[in-house]
């Protein structure tokens, strides 16, 4: 794909004011419906075929997408049996241009699930605006990728800005890995065309002020570790210091992991090596972003330390803008994300526990085989187990971390024009610590592709996490410059 010769700039300020029209009278109230549906991705909701979220989910983003006037625009919901639907739309080139060399939008439409610690007066499922910010599951975590990228479209033919053909391909099943989405891609890769460019509406922003280009993600490997140490559970005050805690086990395992001081990653099949583009790119986002790489999460107040002399909150790993950015980008990461075996603490009483169970999530480089690293991290916990316990590793996802391939000079220079004309800053370059793992799957399956993986989860978001928001103001602003990137595309 090149840039259009002999054509002039295309003109953000009207497409801007018929996507900032359309974002308010009609986006935003099918998000604040789309928000209240507890559509939770397959892995946390084992029995969604029967709960039917999911389907009210993609159900309304077709509805939505079949009422919008835009010429020979097919929609269909893909099935595959025993599978989680697919939202599909077709929509012809503009302009002369081939009628086979597409762009490809993608987005997705399950959810994390609820998460505790929502403030009050917020809720997983009750959408919220508050100061230009839609509080509530999923809104920017991406439900609003399907209705950006056709609000982008819808733009340009209505200004008459040629286009390529543009396609949808919406998935249900992104939180859980997309397990689903290589037999979708499978099938529906023959009706896409030649796919020269993919817009991946699904990630972050250093900050709100320009448009900012994801150019890696991590990969990751989710999985449950169990350590049982007893057939049920006995007086502490008789087991204390003969039969040894399940907790302390799975501590003493975890250690082969990574280092309980540092965080570090140990094993050397976890790493890889930096290249030195990632390198340099970091640098500058440091440079854009300084402190606010690390102060952007949600600190605790800190109790330990002399308000004169140190900081009132508890602090990150490192300080080093830096650093900051590639431990969460090009590094690996061990975190436990839940327990069973642990009642609840008023509840618990003096007893010896039989097991301990635990969530998680390893976030793997974006060049470390994902698959070779679960396989690892079996061994490696299940390995000569501390008092011959009974120590298993069960991985349920085995997620490919991504690189980007180069940026094509048009590409550059459209994303800088787009980040120029809407925010008056140059685009800025950085990989992510989350894990999209289509972008995987669509570079093995369309390795000429260019590819532009962007989106709305700028600081405070909170993706995953109590208090979620979206950005709208951030989230027009980047659906005018998705826009103008696809018109500079052939």
């Amino acid at each position: 794909m090149t840039a259009r010769p002999n054509i002039p700039a295309v003109a953000a300020a009207p497409l801007a004011a018929r996507i900032e029209r359309q974002w308010d009278a009609d986006i935003v109230p099918q998000l604040v419906d789309y928000i209240r549906i507890p559509a939770k991705s397959p892995h946390f909701d084992a029995q969604w075929a029967e709960n039917g979220h999911i389907e009210r989910a993609i159900r309304q983003a077709e509805a939505w997408v079949r009422a919008q006037p835009v010429a020979g625009m097919a929609v269909e919901i893909v099935r595959i049996a025993g599978r989680t639907p697919v939202l599909f739309f077709d929509i012809p080139a503009t302009g002369g241009l081939p009628a086979d060399r597409t762009v490809v939008f993608y987005g997705h439409l399950d959810k994390q699930p609820e998460m505790t610690g929502w403030r009050e007066g917020l809720g997983p499922w009750e959408p919220v605006m508050e100061e230009g910010r839609l509080y509530g599951r999923g809104g920017a975590d991406d439900g609003y990728a399907v209705f950006a990228a056709l609000s982008a479209v819808m733009a340009l033919d209505a200004e008459q800005v040629a286009r390529p053909r543009c396609v949808g391909l919406i998935e249900t099943c992104e939180e859980s890995g997309s397990y689903d989405l290589p037999a979708y891609l499978d099938l529906l890769a023959p009706r896409m065309g030649s796919v020269q460019l993919v817009v991946a509406l699904d990630s972050g922003a250093g900050n709100y002020e320009q448009l900012w280009v994801t150019t890696s993600l991590r990969g990751l490997v989710n999985g449950t570790l169990e350590v049982r140490i007893l057939e049920e559970g006995v007086h502490s005050g008789d087991a204390g210091g003969v039969v040894p805690s399940s907790f302390r086990i799975a501590r003493q395992v975890l250690d082969r992991i990574d280092d309980s001081r540092t965080g570090v990653v140990k094993p050397a099949a976890f790493n890889c090596d930096i290249p030195a583009d990632r390198l340099e790119q970091a640098r500058q986002a440091a440079a854009i972003l300084g402190d606010a790489t690390w102060k952007r999460f949600p600190w605790a107040s800190s109790c330990c330390d002399d308000p004169a002399t140190a900081s009132i909150f508890a602090e990150p790993v490192t300080k080093d803008p830096v650093e900051v950015v590639l431990n969460r980008t090009w590094r690996a990461a061990l975190a436990v994300t839940g327990a069973d075996g642990l009642p609840p603490t008023h509840i618990a009483g003096n007893v010896q526990r039989p097991f301990t169970t635990l969530k998680l999530s390893l976030r793997l480089p974006p060049l470390v085989p994902a698959a070779a690293a679960a396989a690892e991290l079996k061994r490696t916990l299940e390995a000569d187990p501390p008092y011959r316990a009974r120590v298993s590793f069960a991985y349920d996802q085995a997620a490919q971390g991504w690189n980007a391939p180069a940026v094509a000079p048009w590409l550059s220079a459209a994303l800088d024009a787009a980040s120029q004309a809407n925010f008056g800053k140059p685009a800025a370059y950085m990989g992510e610590g989350g894990t999209i793992p289509f972008m995987g799957m669509l570079g093995a399956k369309f390795p000429d592709a260019q590819i532009l993986v962007t989106g709305v989860l700028g600081p405070k978001s909170n993706a995953h996490g109590p208090n979620e928001f979206l950005h709208v103001p951030y989230a027009k602003k980047v659906t005018v410059a998705t826009a103008m990137v696809v018109a500079a595309a052939r």
